[in-house]
């Protein structure tokens, strides 16, 4: 009952944020934020605020979770991307919305812990433990792809694997700061929108992709 509490009171908070998609206020009060951080954060869980998940990595602040799945515009049964697992937090957001999110994490004991609380939730998602950089190329196209480190520069690779009109949500910039990029592509070519300045983990990579899991 607690926790229901706060969740509603982050609803409201993100409302008055700015926040105006339903799916995404139905799903961020639904899917229960303090299972995705450390046990001793639990309290913090549903303040507007970043936490440490450790490995340095963290948990974004719920208006950045709420604003990038806004981006996304998300609909039912669309196939995403979402590269940066992390706590699973984001990825669980978008299966509530209705979508199959097929999700990477380049640190393992991470991975394994996102899917464990995601397998619980019973949700809609495969995980693969790799470089994010490379996309997922097996289950290509996609409808979106979202990115939740920053980086200098967007992987071409995963511009490819859009389906036309699919869009990809990235964070451009240095280790202190980015914008968010809202790209877009069409037969035409590619249209670009920024959203805002955010503060994301930087994107790591490795030579190739490890090792393969799901649900």
């Amino acid at each position: 009952m607690v926790y229901e509490k706060k969740r509603k009171e982050m609803i409201r908070r993100l409302q008055s944020m700015g926040i105006r998609d339903q799916a995404v206020l139905e799903a961020m009060g639904k899917v229960p934020r303090h299972l995705f951080i450390p046990e001793a954060l639990e309290f913090q869980a549903y303040d507007e605020k970043a936490l440490p998940i450790g490995f340095e990595q963290t948990i974004s602040h719920p208006f950045t979770v709420a604003r990038m799945s806004e981006a996304l515009e998300v609909r039912q049964d669309q196939k995403i991307l979402e590269i940066g697992t992390g706590s699973g937090y984001q990825c669980a957001v978008l299966c509530m919305m209705g979508a199959k999110v097929f999700t990477i994490e380049i640190i393992r004991d991470l991975a394994e812990r996102a899917r464990k609380q995601l397998r619980n939730l019973k949700l809609n998602f495969a995980l693969f433990i790799g470089n994010g950089s490379y996309g997922w190329e097996e289950y290509a196209p996609y409808d979106a792809i979202i990115v939740t480190a920053g980086t200098p520069m967007v992987p071409k690779r995963l511009e490819k694997q859009l389906k036309p009109g699919g869009r990809l949500l990235i964070p451009v910039g240095d280790r202190t700061s980015q914008r968010i990029e809202l790209i877009t592509v069409s037969e035409t070519g590619i249209e670009k929108e920024e959203l805002g300045e955010f503060q994301f983990v930087p994107l790591s990579g490795n030579k190739e992709p490890d090792n393969r899991a799901g649900n």
